[in-house]
Formats: structure tokens, sequence, C-alpha cells
């Protein structure tokens, strides 16, 4: 297809599947349900943290997490609660590659974070990270730079997937699905796709990437092609591409 068609197919897509019915077994939909901004805002990024592999799988730990905080998970960081359930010697697993320690390190870190700077959003504010890529970089920064992995990347060398899922629920504004709670000091122009094996699949099949694999590059060269089509919010096109997968999955 031309330029013309392709535009109009990922308007099309994207307008069929940015609505409240998406947040619907989404991990999106567990900060939806969070009291209080600063809450909603480390919900967000716990689930997003959580996000990967099978929605079966990770929806439930998302879950745990929510429902041993009693749904305050901003509280339940910060005062040090989660202490007693992830304990630095514990090697065994929490979900699938995580395990209890390993997670334990992760909220050590975020609640560094939160009382250092009160908020996640206010740490990457006083250290000027208000774009997509400076984002990434200062909160793989903030989480010791591989000592909180894999939960956090050590870098922004790969796709850093569930991080810029993240960005995208708390800049863009003006959708059912995402909050838009950053959208006065972060430039949503500037958010990155998040891009996994799914993304690119779809992607390579539009002609939108060549056969790179998943990493930052990749979703750099996705989320400019995507602006060519949706040049004031290139990240709409993430639910466009969703929604070809989902198309494809039904035929």
């Amino acid at each position: 297809m031309d330029a013309a068609q392709l535009g109009d197919l990922l308007i099309k897509l994207a307008a069929r599947y940015e609505t409240a019915d998406f947040i619907n077994g989404d991990p999106v939909s567990f900060a939806h349900l969070a009291k209080g901004e600063g809450n909603l805002e480390t919900t967000a990024f716990v689930a997003s943290a959580l996000s990967y592999g099978s929605r079966k799988q990770f929806l439930p730990k998302i879950g745990e997490i929510v429902s041993m905080a009693e749904g305050d998970v901003l509280g339940w960081v910060k005062d040090g609660r989660y202490m007693a359930a992830f304990r630095p010697d514990d090697g065994s697993s929490f979900y699938r590659l995580f395990s209890h320690a390993q997670m334990r390190r992760f909220l050590d870190a975020l609640r560094k974070l939160l009382l250092d700077h009160g908020t996640i959003g206010g740490y990457l504010r006083g250290c000027g990270a208000t774009d997509g890529l400076g984002a990434v970089k200062a909160l793989c920064e903030a989480f010791g730079n591989g000592a909180a992995a894999p939960i956090v990347p050590k870098d922004a060398t790969s796709a850093c997937k569930r991080l810029c899922l993240f960005l995208r629920w708390m800049v863009r504004d003006g959708s059912p699905v995402d909050f838009g709670i950053w959208g006065g000091w972060f430039d949503k122009r500037t958010l990155i796709i998040p891009l996994d094996v799914h993304v690119v699949r779809q992607a390579r099949k539009l002609g939108l990437v060549g056969n790179a694999s998943p990493s930052m590059r990749t979703a750099l060269a996705l989320t400019a092609r995507l602006g060519e089509f949706f040049p004031d919010d290139p990240l709409k096109g993430d639910f466009a591409l969703y929604g070809l997968g989902i198309d494809e999955a039904s035929r």
C-alpha cells in the first residue's frame, strides 16, 4: 500500500482500539483503580515493571502487589511495608525471572527515589529529564544502572519497553487509556514506542521498520515513522499496531 493508504489504515486502527474498553485486561487497569495522583503514578510504575510475558501470568502478580499494599502502593513502598514479603536473601521466584531478592532491590531503589523526591515525576523534573529518551536514561540511573536488573534495564541500549509503557501512561493526554498527568511539563511528541517482538512484527508487515531486532535504536526509528502519520502524538500509533495484531488474530 502507498503512504496515504498506510496512514488511513493506522488512523482507523488507532481510533478503533484507543477506547475505554482497551483498559479491561490491560495492566493500566490497576492504575485506573488507584486513589490519589502519587499513588496512581507509583502503582503504574510497579505494574509496568511486571508487564512482560503472558498477561494471564503477570496480571495476577500485579494484583498480588496491589493487594499486599491494600491499594496504597505509594505508602506501602515509602513506609517499607514491602520488606516483610521480599527479603534480600530470598532467591526464590516471584514472577518468572524476577526473584524475591531482585524485587527487594527494585523496591528499595523505588523507596529511595520516593523518599528523596516525593514522586517519580518529581525526580524526573528535578534532573531535567522531560523527554522520552532522557527520562528512560534517568530511570535506569535511578535504579542503579543494573542493580535492579532485570526489572529495570541497566541502560537505554535495549528497547526498555516497560519504561516506555509507563511514560506513555503518564504523559499522553486526551486519551481514555493514558492519564496525561505529566502533560504540562513533558512533551508527548518525544515519547518512545513500547517496543516488543509483537509490535516489531506488525511494523515489519507494514514496512515501517526493517528486520532489526527490538532495541532502542529500532524503537526510535519506528517512533519517527509513526510521527509521520501522527505528528502531534506519535504513540497513538501504538494502539494502531496493537489493533492490527488483534485484527489478524481474529481472522
